[in-house]
């Protein structure tokens, strides 16, 4: 893959790496979000977003599988499609992606090494007060790479979205996801306020697909709508019909068209719906659409890893990915011996997870990414009391308790996509199922 971005040659990608993970990142105690630094950031590396075409997706759960679907048909119908999420699981690569391939290591070192090199400038000119975090300058970078190699762009909003380090592009469509209670203390305690920071990606005169969502979500976002002018699809106008739902997937037909999407759980009918209406808004034909969503992977979101015992990865880390996965659970699993293996962030509110989850397994394996804001085991079981409950003192014990399981149960790995990260990392060169 040929990356016109100046490579450093004395800088390697592990040095690149363990220099972001120094910077920290927006969720740092005394961090101050604003768009400011981004747009000083970018206009010392010349603008490179002014000259790009994006779809913009925020939301609070979906919006990562969203933007993997419209990804998946922008490069069916032709596009050169850059894809722009986070976190990753396992490298940072995974964040910033072309035409469905993560960007190399060379790709991704050179051009943190020319984000780099201007920030410092700007430093020393006085023109920023601290080098941008690690989002914004990931940001930097995936703008920087998009515009050489990308016709159309899927940017992901990372936290919130009016004041995302990824706010400073102009769309020509965004989409919002379903909104639910996640981050409180940056985004507000109420579905009202988190929403009201999800519709600060909208901006005038630019459509809107807008996902189902709870009232108070919905009536705090299409006011946002009216008061850009932004042309509204609302998903809910256009009902899903012959809707077929199984443990890796979901058929159905929108606007008199079938799709399949492998993506599983019932969830992602709302998802797909999204996806669909936003690139029929682009133009992409039904033809094209139909092929890119049936070809969309998204790791580690109720993604079968191996089998016999069947181990299935769910970054579910707030009470609504929660109540998806229970969902998920009761209606494909049911009557199956079921393991939990959770680990959890202490910022997130995992007591509203864990009485949703513990109650249909069979056995809980309570354990912690390797992460300074990780719940210890010892207080995950402490909160929840179940009746087979074991703590491990690390991912790998976790995964070795796991493989006692029975060969016909399944084992679902949740409550952090960290935890996924690693349990991901680890079984990857061990298994020889579906893992890609």
């Amino acid at each position: 893959m040929s990356i016109a971005v100046p490579f450093n040659r004395s800088l390697s990608y592990p040095d690149s790496v363990q220099f972001l993970y120094r910077l920290g990142n927006e969720m740092k105690a005394g961090v101050k979000l604003g768009l400011e630094p981004m747009r000083t950031l970018l206009a010392g590396l010349g603008n490179p977003e002014r000259s790009q075409r994006f779809v913009h997706v925020a939301g609070t759960n979906g919006k990562g599988s969203t933007s993997a679907m419209v990804a998946s048909v922008l490069r069916h119908g032709g596009f050169r499609a850059g894809l722009y999420t986070s976190p990753h699981l396992v490298e940072p690569t995974e964040r910033i992606n072309v035409n469905g391939r993560d960007v190399s290591t060379e790709a991704f070192t050179g051009a943190f090494a020319t984000v780099h090199r201007i920030s410092e400038q700007l430093l020393l000119a006085g023109k920023l007060d601290a080098h941008p975090s690690y989002f914004e300058t990931v940001t930097a970078m995936a703008l920087l790479l998009f515009n050489d190699l990308c016709d159309l762009s899927v940017i992901e909003v990372g936290l919130g979205g009016r004041l995302d380090a990824t706010n400073v592009i102009d769309p020509e469509l965004c989409i919002i996801t379903p909104v639910a209670f996640d981050h409180e203390a940056y985004l507000g305690n109420t579905l009202t306020s988190i929403a009201t920071e999800k519709a600060g990606i909208l901006k005038p005169n630019i459509p809107l697909v807008l996902a189902t969502q709870q009232p108070p979500a919905e009536v705090a976002i299409e006011a946002r709508a009216r008061q850009l002018n932004c042309p509204l699809i609302r998903a809910a106008d256009y009902p899903l019909t012959q809707v077929e739902a199984h443990a890796a997937g979901c058929r159905f037909v929108l606007q008199a068209e079938s799709y399949i999407c492998n993506l599983a759980g019932r969830h992602q009918l709302e998802n797909a719906r999204a996806a669909v209406l936003a690139c029929k808004a682009l133009g992409i034909s039904p033809g094209h659409i139909r092929a890119g969503l049936e070809s969309a992977r998204w790791p580690g979101r109720l993604e079968l890893i191996s089998r016999s015992p069947d181990f299935i990865l769910d970054g579910a880390h707030n009470p609504a990915g929660a109540a998806a996965l229970a969902s998920y659970i009761r209606e494909f699993h049911a009557g199956r011996p079921v393991w939990l293996v959770y680990g959890a962030m202490r910022d997130k509110a995992v007591e509203e997870v864990t009485e949703q989850l513990f109650p249909l397994a069979d056995r809980i394996i309570a354990t912690a990414p390797g992460f300074s804001r990780a719940l210890r085991p010892e207080a995950i079981l402490e909160l929840c009391n179940h009746r087979a409950g074991t703590a491990a003192a690390s991912i790998s014990e976790a995964i070795r308790l796991a493989r006692l399981a029975p060969p016909e149960a399944v084992v679902f790995f949740t409550g952090s996509l960290f935890l996924v990260g690693e349990v991901r990392a680890i079984l990857a060169a061990s298994v020889s199922g579906p893992i890609s």
